[in-house]
């Protein structure tokens, strides 16, 4: 997932630490160019001459002077700015350089002398995957990176807190997905995607997934080996399993599987549910979902449930949730806690407030919220969100809090119009932030309080401007990191009306 630039406004409204290796050596366990060859391990392939990009590759040895937001090394070469993956400041590395007309592609060939922040990655895949960023660096190292992003951004706004970290920086996701396929030897294989492909990275263990989730995939794995059940071809179209999705309840313990096939014809069915239930009786529900499309989508619109109740529950912020195959929930909520604790207490919620939370997926910061305001008003667009929000609120008997299906924007302009009044907005939208439609309509209810919560600060970096401009000041600002091992940060923001 790649952060984009986003300098304008949409036209239309809605750790183990490892000590650093500091000899001169190979680069990492593998090259960039290895994809999970077993016999490869250990070892580094010759450089490729059509490295990414498909011009000839050459080697130069830069020195790295900083980092970009996405946590990748920043080097000059013949004039030009280079953005290399894995290489930490003050690091002397040669790197392959590869360009294929404007565009200039570089990565690590050898590190010639390493910083003390760096560490041989705990996961033997981190140089093929590309779903983490920042293993190679200490977790001290990661959280000063973060901080000095989330610093950077939030300069014209004031000084952000320290950022609040998290203990145990693995095995916090909640939810996981593993894609099934053959390898050249015709043999069953299932891993993660390599970075900007569909290339199946054939994985064990990924060590920010919840270990349960994995030793549930390999289980899944063993039987398509000794089963005539197949998995799925993205070429040919043929075979069945697609993939896996494993949603996990971090309190609660139970655990869903989703089973995403080609066809809704599943043979030997009730022979499969028998073997995977022995050999995880901890499995709460099973589910099919069907989807028979060529699309990069994982989830179809068929869904049947082969065992359970079709959800899951869990607690977060001493409320209880359901959780369905495709309902949206936060994957660390370890960090969520924290997250919405901060907003909250942003918020200043004294008992009499009426609060907005816009962008309310499936309800959980707006119930939270419900225990200390007056009533809550959660507006969300997907009608399936809003319907598990009224049935998380029915199971929670939470009598101050609705929920309604539409745009934010739209029902908070048609609230002013009326000359109906909110306290607080809450809002926390997809990484591409706003739009100017949704904050005018802020500006336009006059809440006193706005309390922004992000996934991509540097959108909400250019959200908050819009605010500043038309009546607000920012008041707090608490980076979250929610994904460590990764570039990503969260960050909440607290806005006051200088009225």
């Amino acid at each position: 997932m790649n952060k984009r630039k986003n300098n304008g406004y949409k036209k239309s409204g809605n750790k183990p630490r490892n000590k650093p290796n500091r000899s001169e050596k190979p680069y990492g366990k593998h090259s960039q160019g290895s994809r999970g060859d077993s016999k490869s391990k250990g070892k580094r392939n010759a450089p490729d001459k059509r490295k990414r990009g498909g011009g000839k590759a050459v080697t130069a040895e830069v020195t790295c002077s900083g980092l970009t937001a996405e946590g990748k090394g920043i080097a000059q070469w013949e004039g030009k700015e280079l953005e290399v993956p894995h290489l930490l400041p003050g690091e002397k590395a040669e790197v392959l350089v590869s360009k294929q007309g404007p565009y200039v592609n570089a990565e690590v060939k050898r590190v010639v002398t390493p910083a003390k922040e760096r560490v041989e990655p705990p996961c033997p895949y981190y140089y093929q995957c590309g779903g983490c960023q920042l293993q190679h660096m200490t977790n001290n190292a990661q959280d000063r990176f973060k901080q000095r992003t989330i610093d950077k951004l939030m300069k014209p706004f004031g000084k952000p807190q320290p950022i609040l970290t998290m203990d145990h920086p693995y095995d916090y996701r909640n939810k996981s997905h593993t894609t099934f396929g053959l390898n050249q030897n015709r043999q069953v294989i299932g891993g993660l995607y390599a970075q900007n492909s569909h290339e199946i990275i054939p994985m064990d263990r990924c060590l920010i997934h919840d270990p349960k989730a994995d030793e549930i995939v390999n289980t899944i794995k063993d039987y398509l080996k000794n089963s005539k059940m197949q998995p799925y071809n993205e070429d040919t179209g043929q075979g069945f399993l697609r993939h896996v999705l494993i949603k996990v309840g971090k309190v609660s313990g139970e655990i869903m599987v989703v089973l995403v096939t080609a066809s809704s014809e599943f043979k030997g069915k009730n022979n499969f549910v028998k073997a995977l239930r022995k050999a995880h009786p901890e499995i709460t529900t099973l589910l099919m979902n069907v989807n028979n499309k060529k699309t990069s989508m994982v989830l179809g619109d068929q869904e049947k449930v082969l065992f359970g109740k079709g959800t899951i529950t869990d607690t977060l912020g001493g409320m209880e949730f359901e959780i369905s195959a495709k309902s949206f929930y936060q994957i660390n909520p370890v960090q969520t806690e924290k997250l919405y604790g901060k907003a909250i207490e942003m918020a200043e919620l004294k008992g009499n407030e009426t609060v907005i939370d816009a962008y309310c997926g499936i309800g959980t910061i707006g119930l939270i919220a419900s225990q200390k305001a007056g009533n809550v008003i959660g507006v969300e667009l997907n009608k399936d969100a809003v319907r598990d929000a009224i049935r998380n609120s029915k199971r929670n008997g939470v009598k101050n809090a609705r929920f309604y299906q539409g745009d934010a924007g739209e029902f908070m302009v048609n609230m002013a119009s009326k000359g109906e009044k909110a306290d607080v907005v809450i809002m926390d939208p997809p990484r591409s932030g706003s739009d100017e439609a949704f904050l005018s309509s802020v500006v336009k209810l006059k809440p006193k309080r706005v309390v922004y919560v992000s996934c991509n600060p540097e959108t909400q970096a250019r959200d908050l401007k819009y605010l500043v401009k038309n009546g607000y000041q920012v008041d707090g600002i608490q980076p979250v990191d929610m994904f460590p091992q990764t570039y990503h940060v969260e960050s909440v923001v607290k806005l006051v009306r200088k009225d």
